[in-house]
């Protein structure tokens, strides 16, 4: 675990403007947020049913709020110390904006998700988000409702 932005591993070669660790929760949550939802939509399009609608439904059962908050309480037993904290950061930031579709405490759950998720990726750790992420997915296709 490095815990510094990796030109190598990105997907771009913009490096942030300061280290991860003095991004604030909720600029970690904007490039969450986008990553999280790339994964999910490259892990559909690995299956066999490609119809936009079904692509579409699909994926919003894996990235809402109250999916990600979903997947939060699943994922916190096994995060480490300082993925913990990056998640309590992201859980108490003040975002400013409201939830549509989400009560209040899903959705800082659901920002704390994304958070971590941001966190991950300017620290470089590839290999965690993808532990991370294809459990989740696996958790959320297989779990009852």
């Amino acid at each position: 675990m490095s815990g510094q932005f990796d030109l190598n591993s990105a997907w771009f070669p913009y490096e942030p403007s300061k280290p991860a660790r003095l991004l604030s929760p909720i600029v970690l949550a904007y490039a969450g947020d986008a990553i999280y939802e790339v994964a999910v939509r490259q892990y559909l399009i690995s299956l066999p049913n490609l119809r936009p609608n079904h692509l579409h439904r699909s994926a919003t059962g894996l990235v809402s709020a109250k999916a990600q908050s979903t997947i939060l309480a699943y994922l916190e037993p096994v995060l480490t110390e300082e993925e913990k904290d990056v998640v309590r950061r992201g859980r108490n930031a003040k975002s400013g904006t409201i939830p549509k579709n989400a009560d209040v405490l899903e959705y800082r759950h659901a920002t704390a998700f994304e958070c971590l998720i941001g966190h991950l990726y300017y620290t470089g750790q590839q290999a965690r988000i993808q532990e991370l992420v294809h459990s989740s997915i696996e958790y959320m296709l297989n779990r009852s409702k």
